[in-house]
């Protein structure tokens, strides 16, 4: 490889490296959300997309949910 090809994926993991931790701090803050959210209070149009965004949440990688929590300072419900 030579140095043009190094600098080139260089700043390229730099871009995936930052464009990681602004989704670990969107899926984070989902999480939060669905959490702090009572089902019984949302308008029935809201529930099928809550209820989709939990389930795309439930389905992360155990690691990736923890880093996206602590992303956002918060702390997993272990209960």
């Amino acid at each position: 490889m030579n140095r043009q090809e190094v600098e080139l994926l260089s700043k390229e993991i730099e871009m995936l490296m930052s464009e990681r931790s602004n989704l670990l701090r969107v899926v984070g803050a989902a999480a939060v959300l669905v959490t702090n959210t009572d089902a019984a209070s949302l308008p029935s149009g809201v529930v099928n997309a809550a209820e989709v965004l939990s389930e795309m949440l439930n389905a992360l990688p155990e690691e990736t949910l923890k880093d996206a929590l602590e992303s956002v300072h918060a702390e997993p419900d272990l209960s």
